[in-house]
């Protein structure tokens, strides 16, 4: 099994890099054939994701969660 770091694992301290921010591929795998330009899911909450939220982050590669009141 593949070995993977979650934000608790890292520590990101702040300093001079030469990483040009532009460059970075974000790109994770959320399941076997999907895989996301940015790593984010909204929560199914109905004060968090409603359709336009889900629409704004699927334009930018992530995945709205739609919460089941709506």
């Amino acid at each position: 099994m593949e070995e993977y770091l979650t934000f608790d694992d890292v520590l990101l301290l702040p300093q001079y890099s030469e990483v040009v921010p532009n460059k970075v591929d974000t790109t994770s795998r959320l399941v076997k054939n999907i895989h996301l330009k940015i790593p984010f899911l909204s929560a199914a909450m109905d004060t968090v994701s409603e359709s336009q939220m889900a629409k704004a982050m699927a334009r930018e590669g992530a995945v709205g969660v739609i919460h089941k009141n709506m």
